[in-house]
């Protein structure tokens, strides 16, 4: 359950979705997750040379990317009280990296963008795609959520979250 969202976006980005269509995915996927505990989350919009910034100091990899998340707490942390909030942690994506990604994928900018920010908040859940039978996993909750969050699926199957060999988040 979505306790709040911290929807922060640098100054001069855009982003292709409002912040209500940002917090509906949000509340989606930890209701579609099974996520009872109140959880707090932070959405961060950031241009690509912060992305890189991002990249490079918690991933080790120095290059910009589609989008980083950052992991605090898990739900079922047994450290936390019953009822208290957790701060799940937060899904940073550079919407520029995104928008050329999707001209290049044949998909349209928005529906990218959904995609990636529901593979995120995946990430903050525990899901990976470093082994692939994780991927495999991984990819089918995407594919399902992202047809509930477009209403149809409009996005069509994704290949183990288009990740490139070189870049496995």
């Amino acid at each position: 359950m979505l306790e709040d969202l911290d929807f922060v976006a640098d100054e001069g980005v855009t982003c292709p979705l409002d912040e209500d269509e940002i917090y509906g995915i949000c509340e989606l996927v930890l209701a579609e997750e099974g996520v009872s505990r109140p959880c707090f989350v932070s959405v961060t919009i950031v241009g690509e040379e912060h992305i890189h910034e991002i990249n490079h100091t918690w991933r080790g990899v120095d290059r910009a990317t589609d989008v980083v998340s950052l992991e605090c707490e898990r739900p079922d942390d047994p450290d936390l009280a019953e009822g208290e909030p957790c701060e799940l942690g937060d899904v940073i994506l550079a919407p520029a990296y995104i928008e050329r990604q999707a001209q290049r994928l044949g998909t349209t900018f928005p529906n990218e963008f959904r995609l990636l920010l529901i593979h995120g908040l995946l990430h903050l859940l525990g899901y990976d795609h470093i082994e692939e039978e994780d991927a495999v996993v991984m990819e089918r909750r995407e594919d399902q959520l992202v047809a509930l969050a477009c209403g149809s699926g409009t996005l069509g199957h994704v290949t183990t979250t288009r990740h490139d060999e070189d870049d496995a988040r």
